[in-house]
């Protein structure tokens, strides 16, 4: 054998390596709004439009929350809705295709929403969709994973981390700047517990009782207990 005897390891690696190169990105999945996902799942709707989640970018008008801007350096005077370093933690998809645009303020796109949590819904809100219906008519059920391939995130603690936990000397990893000026040392209420949150209606949305459209894995470490205590309301709770 003639040869490096790590030649052909070597040219089949940078044959991938310039596939991958020549390879055109991946699509970005458009945020859709919160109506999209309100058109069927009325009542978390309607329990979510309550929470502070919902009325996230109205803090960061002129007046609100005075007092604790003060004592976060902040000049209540200002209006920050604007002010990028603060609008991605109070609206949807900032900067992402379909997300909010402060230059075209987008009703549906305002506030911490659905995609917010769950992902932009672009692919996987067809899935939901066209489930439903396959659900209405023969009482079939679809594999859950078809959800998570069209990019539904069932482990989303990392999407409110990026918010709650994003200050200077954070414990979370991935902490940078710009930086939420509301850290725990400025006041203990700001200290973030996920298992805590995610079990609060007022701040998230009340659970209501799933039809069972969706069947298998993944599900979110807490689906189970949610469902075994929520409220059924019949079919807008998909």
């Amino acid at each position: 054998m003639t040869g490096h005897p790590g030649a052909l390891p070597l040219a089949a690696f940078l044959a991938g390596a310039l596939a991958l190169a020549g390879a055109a990105p991946a699509a970005e999945v458009p945020y859709e709004g919160f109506k999209k996902c309100a058109s069927c799942h009325k009542s978390q709707s309607q329990s979510w439009r309550k929470t502070g989640h919902a009325k996230a970018l109205d803090l960061l008008k002129p007046g609100v929350r005075s007092e604790a801007k003060r004592r976060a350096k902040l000049d209540p005077a200002k209006d920050y809705a604007s002010d990028k370093d603060c609008l991605g933690c109070h609206v949807t998809g900032l900067g992402k295709e379909g997300g909010y645009d402060p230059a075209d303020p987008d009703l549906y796109r305002v506030g911490v929403s659905c995609e917010s949590c769950h992902g932009p819904g672009g692919r996987y809100q067809l899935v939901h969709r066209e489930a439903a219906e396959r659900f209405e008519k023969k009482q079939a059920t679809t594999p859950r994973q078809g959800l998570a391939d069209a990019g539904q995130d069932f482990a989303f603690a990392e999407r409110c981390n990026a918010c709650h936990m994003n200050y200077r000397g954070s414990p979370w990893k991935g902490a940078q700047a710009p930086y939420n000026p509301f850290a725990p040392t400025l006041d203990a209420k700001y200290r973030f517990d996920f298992d805590k949150a995610v079990r609060d209606a007022k701040a998230m949305h009340e659970h209501f009782k799933l039809d069972g459209v969706f069947t298998g894995a993944p599900v979110a470490p807490f689906h189970e207990q949610f469902q075994a205590t929520a409220r059924p309301i019949g079919k807008d709770a998909r």
